[in-house]
């Protein structure tokens, strides 16, 4: 089993270099820093987000992803400075990325709409150690030596918000990079990220959130996910997500208080990848603090 799981992973990736490359989460909508720099900020306080994401739990060598940001607006909410890291890990492959991100906020009208613009730069590191896999071909020289290389790559991107409604655009990696240190065939895409949400207010105690996220990388297939969270009583959030060509999945989070904010979110996959797996797990962690002399006093949903 192990050797057919590897086997099946090995193509899977293998099949994705030209698709989808970057790492992806099911409740994007708490963490939009980990792909639009222009976001830093905006929340208007110190803000802190952890997430964990175990996908097709129950094969080896699945992929396994952690994402770290941290942002806060200065200068009177006019600046906004942050930094976000992911590492994910494939079976022998891994890969990390480490940006630091800049963004500009610009105040439109007086209800509180404002477009942002950011930058980001940082390292993208990729490597591979196929040592510990079972081969036919000992002299190989892949299979003998692990390979890794850090290269710098920058990224910018635009954020527009009211109370009620964003959207936003961005390419956190303009550059794209070589991947393989022997054919030099195999490259690190440029992905296009769109996205868009809205809040509609339903009664006193409970607030719909529709959003959506469109990602597309050269050569690859335009893949969407499709998210609608409801919010009751400013505390707990439940959700449900469906990602295009790949699975469907429930999501809930609890606000502990104006501070902490924890969530859980399970996908179950709608394609090939539905045998032997107990589906995906992400959990995510989100601190945030706010100034005395915080400008945005109106409550964020997004």
């Amino acid at each position: 089993m192990r050797r057919i799981s590897l086997i099946t992973l090995f193509i899977l990736v293998g099949t994705g270099m030209k698709a989808q490359q970057d790492a992806q989460t099911s409740m994007y909508f708490f963490n939009p820093l980990q792909f639009n720099p222009a976001y830093a900020g905006t929340k208007g306080e110190l803000n802190i987000t952890g997430v964990t994401r175990a996908q097709w739990v129950g094969w080896d060598g699945a992929p396994n992803t952690q994402f770290l940001s941290i942002h806060s607006p200065v200068l009177r909410e006019n600046i906004g400075v942050g930094a976000n890291v992911a590492y994910d890990k494939i079976g022998s492959r891994s890969g990390l990325n480490a940006m630091a991100n800049f963004a500009y906020h610009m105040r439109l009208n007086k209800n509180d709409m404002r477009l942002s613009l950011g930058l980001s730069g940082g390292i993208q590191q990729y490597g591979y150690d196929f040592s510990n896999l079972i081969v036919t071909d000992l002299s190989d020289p892949n299979y003998t030596t692990a390979y890794r290389e850090t290269k710098a790559n920058f990224g910018f991107g635009a954020y527009f918000h009211t109370n009620k409604f964003y959207a936003g655009f961005s390419l956190p990696r303009l550059i794209k990079r070589n991947i393989d240190n022997n054919t030099g065939n195999s490259y690190l895409q440029r992905h296009l990220y769109v996205m868009g949400g809205y809040v509609h207010k339903i009664n006193t105690g409970l607030i719909l959130k529709p959003s959506v996220l469109v990602k597309y990388t050269g050569s690859g297939p335009l893949i969407a996910d499709l998210n609608v969270s409801a919010l009751y009583l400013e505390r707990f959030w439940f959700g449900a997500v469906y990602r295009t060509t790949d699975c469907a999945g429930v999501n809930f989070s609890y606000q502990f208080n104006k501070f902490l904010m924890a969530g859980y979110a399970f996908d179950f996959p709608l394609n090939g990848k539905m045998l032997n797996q107990w589906g995906t797990h992400e959990i995510v962690v989100s601190f945030g603090l706010k100034g005395k002399n915080n400008a945005i006093q109106s409550p964020r949903y997004f």
